[in-house]
């Protein structure tokens, strides 16, 4: 008989440890990563009640949101930095949990690090109080962002209570055109869906247009699942994600390996596999796409003029005009050719090896315009190594890019990397709310890696496709 349940109903089930009279779930948690900034509280939670780490073996911490990326000599001059980075060190010391600090070269963004390290595996439920934990859904796990009390529960208990969500499944079929990366792909289906649109819902991204993708897109991909509001997006592992965890340090090793594999594969959603909802996009209508706004639904392609208000409807007319209004733009106008003054590549959306080579391909033989301030970030201190084993430091640099160290950076600002005033930001992270690159009045457009690096050189958004990359 055909069990057709999809991926994230199999997980679920599989990590089930009861159901609640009011309906939520037990749920057993695979791996708990945890880092600087949503941790302290929960590990005071534990001292208060006199409780132990469950499990430290499945718990792994790193340190990325408030590490500053270019002096970071200690103590941090950011004092409450310092304080953060003081309270991880101890708090893993006293409950025996494993710290990348900085200085074991795996430090980095806990999503970019979780998937190097081969933690993340298919099949697990993993969480982290962190939003954009669905990131690690790229490998076919029920990956979970959630709040600092969780993270106590989990600490505590290895366990946590949840509401299981509906699954809808996101089909985008098709060859991406060029200059068209993962990124444009969910900034597409954010914008057609919505930011509530997702809510109440796992989204199980499937088609011909993920089945081509590298593991590093589909890491962008499932991202930002949680920018369209769903509780976490996932990819069903294939021969792809196989071959990414071979070899990787903490995977499982030699027959075990093999093993495992099998046990992946077989989870992976039925071809019958009942969904609670089912839609469908073609590859051929998405275009290099950017924001516009304060939200990440309000996007459009580089080559479409800013929404008219007369051809919205009246409850989301509100909303635009505080949008245009902040972000000084005029409704019906083209966004290409708008000018920037900061280029910003790195965050867990696009800060991996495969994103900085295209970015560097993008800026190499060119200079970043006389206004534009650029800093890359790469997502991890291996990432960092690799990049300049193959020379992509140079290349930045020789552009006028600042190289820096590894970490969250002009992400979310919490560190001393922050927009100034009314500065506007190309920027391959995942979030354009206001303030949130460190400014209150501060701006921030999102794209792919290579659309912020054509920004940076032109000093203005720009059409990848137009763009004159040296080969």
């Amino acid at each position: 008989m055909s069990d057709k349940r999809n991926l994230f109903n199999k997980v679920w089930d599989l990590h089930t440890v009861r159901t609640l009279p009011g309906g939520q779930t037990q749920l057993f948690i695979g791996l708990h990563l945890i880092h600087e900034v949503t941790s302290p509280q929960a590990f005071e939670i534990l001292r208060e009640r006199g409780l132990k780490v469950a499990f430290p073996q499945r718990t792994i911490a790193t340190v990325d949101h408030i590490v500053p990326t270019d002096n970071q000599a200690r103590p941090f001059r950011d004092e409450l930095a310092e304080q953060m980075m003081a309270a991880i060190e101890k708090n893993c010391a006293d409950f025996g949990v494993t710290l990348l600090n900085l200085s074991d070269n795996r430090q980095g963004i806990v999503h970019v690090v979780g998937p190097e390290q081969g933690l993340t595996q298919p099949g697990m439920t993993i969480v982290c109080g962190d939003s954009h934990t669905s990131t690690h859904g790229a490998f076919g796990a029920s990956a979970i962002g959630i709040g600092t009390s969780n993270v106590a529960e989990v600490l505590a208990t290895q366990t946590m209570f949840l509401n299981r969500p509906k699954v809808r499944r996101v089909v985008v079929n098709g060859q991406l055109g060029p200059g068209v990366y993962a990124k444009d792909v969910i900034l597409y289906i954010i914008q057609k869906l919505g930011v509530q649109g997702g809510v109440g819902y796992a989204y199980e991204f499937a088609g011909s247009t993920f089945d081509a993708m590298s593991m590093e897109e589909r890491m962008t991909v499932c991202n930002m699942s949680i920018e369209g509001g769903a509780r976490c997006g996932y990819i069903n592992p294939d021969q792809k994600t196989v071959d990414y965890l071979r070899g990787r340090p903490l995977a499982p090793q030699a027959a075990d390996f093999d093993r495992a594999a099998a046990w992946w594969l077989s989870m992976a959603s039925a071809a019958d596999a009942q969904f609670d909802d089912i839609v469908e996009f073609s590859a051929a209508d998405i275009e290099p796409t950017v924001t516009w706004g304060i939200t990440p639904a309000q996007s459009v392609s580089v080559s479409t003029p800013l929404p008219r208000l007369t051809q919205v409807a009246a409850e989301e007319q509100k909303l635009i005009r505080e949008a245009l209004e902040f972000m000084g733009l005029q409704e019906g106008q083209p966004l290409q050719g708008t000018r920037i003054d900061v280029a910003f590549i790195g965050s867990c959306s696009n800060s991996r090896i495969s994103d900085l080579r295209e970015a560097a391909r993008v800026v190499q033989g060119h200079k970043v315009a006389a206004h534009v301030k650029a800093i890359v970030v790469p997502g991890s201190q291996l990432v960092r190594q690799q990049a300049m084993e193959e020379g992509l430091d140079r290349i930045f640099e020789a552009a006028g890019f600042e190289w820096r160290a590894a970490g969250c950076s002009m992400c979310l600002a919490m560190n001393p990397d922050k927009l100034q005033g009314r500065q506007l930001c190309a920027s391959s992270s995942n979030r354009n709310f206001k303030g949130r690159q460190g400014s209150p009045t501060g701006r921030t457009l999102l794209m792919s890696p290579a659309m912020v690096a054509a920004a940076a050189v032109q000093g203005q958004v720009t059409d990848i496709r137009h763009f004159h990359i040296h080969s």
